[in-house]
This record gives structure tokens, sequence and C-alpha cells, in this order.
């Protein structure tokens, strides 16, 4: 085993925030030639398992990825809506998903913003049906950022309206609507392409933990580790790892949002970003490894 794990988001530094695929090649076969030399690598995101499983494993598995996770040491695992639900990926491929039911929403408030969507919003986003813990709605392909950004505005004024007049606890930036208990444990959390409206127990610290739960059940965990996002709350990960006493050092692949001042070092690639940042990473470590 390699003394090296890795931690991803997936928008950003794997998949193409503008086409939502994987368009760099090299990413895929370093990720398999990572896994079959005993790297342990998570992915932790806010999308679906059912994204994961298509736009992810898919591409991995057709790069030999079930070979890959047939050696001995090798294994991958999937956290998705920042820790809601779960799954492993074996040499069978993805497993089955487990949702934790207790940070989702009940089914009339997914109608409501469903509804919201198709009503009022359906020219620049759509309703992410594949979510089964939290509720996401995201930037069509065919709207570009600044049309989106101004409508992601509106929507969330009239989601959190909506949501918090059915009694819903909910905050948005500075507005706070607790609920009949006086809780918030709901948070409307907006992204360069989405708007998730999730548990507040949910993000990538919850998500690592649970990755590190997996891999530590099925082997001895490695001391280093990185962790690699495009959005301040991808350094989660990275916190996580580092309170639980491990070597990390978080990879920020969008570091014009701003750099967070952490205790363990930040990374960036130079002038890259993105997938294109990840791919350069990967590229590192896998001749740093000794896998060319």
């Amino acid at each position: 085993m390699h003394n090296l794990g890795l931690l991803f988001d997936v928008d950003g530094p794997i998949a193409s925030p503008i086409t939502r695929t994987i368009n760099i090649r090299s990413i895929v076969t370093d990720l398999v030639s990572m896994t079959a030399a005993g790297v342990p690598i998570a992915f932790i995101t806010g999308r679906s398992g059912d994204f994961i499983r298509h736009q992810v494993v898919a591409p991995l598995c057709d790069a030999g990825l079930q070979e890959a996770l047939e050696q001995q040491g090798s294994r991958m695992f999937g956290v998705f809506e920042k820790g809601g639900a779960w799954a492993p990926i074996t040499g069978d491929g993805m497993g089955e998903v487990t949702v934790d039911e207790s940070v989702a929403f009940a089914p009339d408030a997914v109608d409501s913003i469903r509804r919201l969507v198709r009503e009022r919003f359906a020219d620049t986003v759509f309703f992410d049906e594949t979510k089964r813990a939290m509720i996401s709605v995201e930037q069509r392909t065919d709207i570009d950022a600044s049309t989106f950004a101004e409508a992601q505005s509106r929507f969330q004024d009239e989601a959190f309206d909506l949501l918090t007049a059915q009694g819903i606890g909910l905050r948005y930036g500075e507005r706070v609507s607790p609920d009949a208990a006086g809780e918030v444990p709901f948070r409307i959390d907006p992204t360069i392409i989405s708007t998730d409206i999730e548990s507040v127990l949910l993000d990538k610290d919850r998500g690592a933990q649970r990755a590190f739960d997996y891999f530590a059940a099925r082997g001895p965990l490695p001391r280093r580790w990185r962790s690699v996002g495009d959005s301040r709350s991808d350094y989660k990960m990275a916190d996580f790892v580092h309170d639980a006493g491990y070597d990390v050092a978080h990879v920020d692949v969008r570091p014009a949002d701003g750099i967070l001042d952490r205790p363990y070092e930040v990374i960036t690639i130079g002038d890259a970003i993105h997938d294109t940042a990840g791919a350069e990473f990967l590229a590192h470590w896998r001749k740093e490894l000794g896998l060319d």
C-alpha cells in the first residue's frame, strides 16, 4: 500500500463544471491506476448516487476499474449529497445506495420546490430528481452563468418564503426562520451551478468521516492524505483528516474564490483550475508513486 489516500470533490476537480462530465481522459486512467496500486480513493460530493454511478463510475469501469478493485488492498467509496447518502464501489461496480432518512425532507416540501421550478424557473434550471436526502436545482447547460445567477437569486428568495411558510426551520444567508420548536435544521446553500436545500448536518467533513470509517474497516489507513475541491466547503474534508491526526494537504482548484487560512498546507496547481488542475494533480502523484 502506498502511503497516500485521496478525497475528491467531483464537480470541478474531476468533472467539468460546464459539461458535468469527465472530459480529460487521463483523469480516468490515473484514478484506475492509483486504485490498483492500493491508494484508497473516495468521492465526496453533493451529487447524487445516480450521477456518480453513471458519470464517474461507468467511465472508470470502462477503463478497467473493476479489475483494479480486485487487487489486494484496493478501496474506493462514494459519499453523495454531502454525507446524506453513500455506497461502496467494488469490483462488482457501485453498490446499493444507503440514504440517511434522518436528514431528508418530507415529500410535501420536495413537491413544493418541484412545482416552483416547473412553474417559475424551468427556463433556467431543472429539478434534480435523483437527489434523495436533499433538494437540488441545477443550471441548465444551455444557460449562461450570468442568466443563471440572476435567476438563482430570485429562486432562493422564493424557495425560502415557500418552505418557511410550511413551518420548516430554514437559514439562507442572513435570513433565518426557526420552526415551531425554535430550531433551524435546514439551510439554502448556493453553488456556482446549483442551489442545494439541505440539512445543516450535511457537509464535506461528515462525508470524509464516512469514507474513513469504510476504509478503516477494510485495512490500515495511510498516514498521508490529499483532499481536492473547488469550493470553500471542500476544505472541510481536510479539516476532518487534520483533526483525526493525519498528515493532510488540501488542493484548491478554484483559488480565485479565496484561499482559506488553515493549519495544514493548501496547494494550488499554478494557473490551472477545475478539471485541468485535477488532471495535473493526478499526473503528479502517478509519477511520484512510480506508476508510469
